[in-house]
């Protein structure tokens, strides 16, 4: 075999022809700068359907994206069959900053975190105040994984019929959250969706609940053409709903169905996101210290606490700034309330 030195010759070194006489690989990648935006509207196995403009387009993720996903809610960049037809498939090349991020883990212990939606407005907590029970643990989790997504919250207390929404309000009434109260009533009859949409006029909202609370109900009566889904039944015996949305789906409001303006909202619309019931809310991504960010009467008291206070231990400064009277005891209290439901698995 033959040798070489450190200083060879270029002109002594054999190379292999290129038989089928194509051009070289290179690493330079096209720019796509003709490529049209689209928002993702569902994924599936790898396809991902889109809006283009007016029109719903089925994409695949390009190979330069690497592992970097698009999620519901993405404002991506698409090329090449961008006409909808049957069999068409066009190619998401460019992923576009995101404004707020849903993300959740399996449960606490689990490092592999799970993008749900991206660039939503604001999180809609579905609860049922009855059939099933209302878990405020549950609650307290995905506000604190909205609190640290950047999306605003808004409780949404489904089945008021079978039990008064008093407890719940009285629960979460220091954190100043925006609330709708619904009844299987003014499911049927267009009022609790006309409540609920004043909350959602010209937003993206994202839609989480437990399966069987009427997540998917409203979501139905808020977007009454979209009839493909049919809702589930709670199960007697274990008090759980039966899940009926599999994938993350975003939806336009009446009037919406454009992918600009607020968070992809069309003029006067808006858009919700129906996600997948969920059993548990992991929360092993979420750095304890962005929750204080929700909280800005007692942000300014932090100045005083120590490097890497977790705000419940004995030096910090945020119970003597609250004796002070710059902030209502109460807040305090949710703020901690909040933290600990990091270090708790949902039922505990």
């Amino acid at each position: 075999m033959r040798r070489y030195g450190k200083h060879t010759d270029e002109d002594d070194i054999r190379s292999r022809p290129n038989r089928k006489g194509n051009r070289p690989r290179t690493n330079i990648r096209p720019k796509h700068e003709d490529a049209a935006e689209g928002m993702v509207l569902t994924v599936d196995r790898g396809r991902l359907t889109c809006l283009v403009d007016d029109r719903i387009v089925l994409a695949m993720k390009a190979r330069e994206l690497g592992r970097k996903a698009a999620v519901v809610g993405d404002r991506v960049a698409l090329v090449g069959d961008l006409s909808g037809k049957k069999d068409s498939l066009a190619r998401i090349v460019r992923i576009g900053e995101r404004s707020s991020v849903l993300r959740r883990t399996a449960d606490d212990d689990d490092p592999y975190e799970r993008v749900v939606v991206a660039n939503a407005d604001q999180l809609a907590i579905v609860v049922a105040l009855a059939d099933p029970e209302p878990h405020p643990r549950l609650i307290d989790r995905c506000l604190v994984a909205a609190f640290d997504g950047g999306l605003d919250p808004l409780l949404v207390m489904t089945k008021s019929d079978l039990a008064p929404p008093d407890k719940l309000l009285e629960l979460y009434g220091d954190l100043d959250i925006p609330y709708v109260v619904t009844s299987r009533e003014e499911l049927e009859n267009g009022s609790a969706a006309d409540r609920a949409r004043e909350q959602l006029d010209g937003l993206v909202t994202a839609f989480v609940g437990h399966s069987g609370v009427g997540k998917t109900t409203l979501v139905n009566a808020l977007v009454p053409e979209d009839r493909r889904r049919l809702t589930g039944h709670v199960n007697a015996v274990t008090g759980r709903g039966r899940h009926t949305t599999t994938s993350a789906l975003a939806l336009p409001l009446s009037g919406g169905g454009g992918a600009s303006g607020s968070g992809g909202a069309g003029s006067g619309g808006g858009w919700v996101i129906d996600t997948p019931g969920v059993r548990s809310f992991g929360l092993a991504h979420v750095d304890p210290s962005r929750v204080i960010h929700a909280f800005p009467d007692l942000e300014a008291g932090t100045a005083d606490c120590p490097r890497a206070c977790s705000h419940d231990e004995p030096d910090c400064a945020l119970d003597a700034w609250v004796a002070e009277g710059h902030a209502d005891p109460a807040r305090l209290y949710s703020l901690r309330r909040l933290l600990s439901t990091r270090e708790r698995r949902e039922g505990d």
